[in-house]
Parts: C-alpha cells; sequence; structure tokens
C-alpha cells in the first residue's frame, strides 16, 4: 500500500483537502525562496555600500555609487536623506549665510518614511506564511476526521472491524495529517527566521539614519 495509491483511494473530500495543503506548501516555499535570495543580496549590497559611505566624505560620489547598490534598504534612505539636503541646500545656499541653521525635522521625517517604505516592503508576503504555518494543521486535522468518518461508515458496511477493513481508512486519514504538517512547519521556521531578518536590517537602518543626521548637522554646523 503505497502513499500515492492512498491518495488516489481516499475520500474526495481528503483528496480536495490535500491539493489544498499541496497549494499551500507550494506557494510558501516559493516565497521562502524568493525572500532568502532577496535578504542575502540586500545584506550583501548593505555591507558594500557601508563600505562606500564611510569611506567617502563626498555625498555626490556616495550618491553615483549606490546605483550599484539599490538592493540595499540603506540605498533608499540615503537617497530619501540626499535628497532633501539639496532642497536644504538650495534654500540655505551658503548654510551659514543668514546666520541660522536650517532646521533638519524635514530631513528626519524623510529618512523615516522612507525607512517606513522597506519595512513595508520587506514585510511583504510573511502574512501568508503565518498564515501557513497556523492553518494548514487544522486543515489537515480536517481530512484526518473525514478520513476517519469515512473508515468508520465503511466498517458499518462491512460489519467487520479487522485489521484489513480499518488500515486502509485511517492510513488515508493520517495522511493529510501529514501533509498539514508538511505544509505548516518550513513556514512557520522560515517566518521565524525572515522575521529576525527584518528586526535586524530595521536595526541598521536606524544606526544609518542616526549616522547621517550626524553628518547633516555637522554639514550645516551648529
Amino acid at each position: 500500500m503505497t502513499l500515492f495509491r492512498l491518495v488516489l483511494e481516499a475520500n474526495i473530500i481528503v483528496q480536495l483537502v490535500l491539493i489544498i495543503l499541496l497549494l499551500f506548501s507550494v506557494f510558501s516555499w516559493a516565497i521562502i525562496i524568493f525572500k532568502r535570495n532577496t535578504f542575502r543580496e540586500a545584506a550583501k549590497h548593505s555591507e558594500g555600500f557601508l563600505h562606500v559611505f564611510r569611506r567617502s566624505r563626498n555625498l555626490n560620489e556616495v550618491n553615483e555609487a549606490s546605483r550599484q547598490y539599490r538592493s540595499s534598504p540603506l540605498v533608499a534612505l540615503f537617497q530619501a536623506g540626499y535628497r532633501e539636503l539639496i532642497s536644504l541646500s538650495s534654500r540655505h545656499n551658503p548654510p551659514s549665510s543668514q546666520g541660522e541653521k536650517p532646521n533638519l525635522n524635514n530631513l528626519q521625517r524623510a529618512l523615516l518614511r522612507a525607512s517606513n517604505a522597506e519595512i513595508s516592503k520587506m514585510e511583504r508576503m510573511m502574512s501568508f506564511l503565518a498564515t501557513t504555518g497556523s492553518v494548514t494543521p487544522f486543515i489537515g486535522l480536517f481530512g484526518t476526521v473525514i478520513g476517519i468518518m469515512d473508515a468508520f461508515h465503511k466498517i458499518g458496511i462491512v460489519r467487520s472491524a479487522s485489521l484489513s477493513t480499518v488500515a486502509p481508512g485511517i492510513a488515508e486519514a493520517l495522511v493529510a495529517t501529514a501533509a498539514g504538517l508538511f505544509a505548516a512547519i518550513p513556514a512557520v521556521i522560515a517566518y521565524n527566521h525572515f522575521l529576525h531578518r527584518i528586526k535586524d536590517t530595521i536595526t541598521q537602518m536606524e544606526d544609518f539614519s542616526l549616522e547621517f543626521l550626524n553628518m547633516a548637522e555637522k554639514l550645516y554646523g551648529s
């Protein structure tokens, strides 16, 4: 009695449950692979961009170099801050001409908006992994209950509770539970892993925002 034969001979409702679980599993694995590659590339680009940003004293050069690190969320923050600095420079050129320091609140808000946009981008499709991890075990359990009910129904028809009568139906039912766990476990592990990566990236963006603001304050004087 192979797994494939168990699925083919299962109750139609159990088969539908298995198809649903298969779709959940396929989509969750696609998301896992996509986000894994995305986070890996973002981390690599962030490392390269920070190296350029901290070595260079010319923001124009950093802006030019940032184009090759577009996968980094730090680049989005830098470009938003750089545009705001250009705007500030156009309104206060030279900065100390009127003996006043430009208000950097707009710069802080620009960095915050860019940070929120990057966080939203990183959190995309995470809800599907969370849903898969929490829902699929219950879907599999539903298929198991239906399969067991069908097995007892067959016992009533055959009027025999021998192992040869009960075993196939119970095995068909338990396949649904196994399929639910197969879909849920990787999704839960991936969700927790990516959530940790997102928190680390948020901390990195906050540190970079502070670094950028300090640089802007030095640029415009105290």
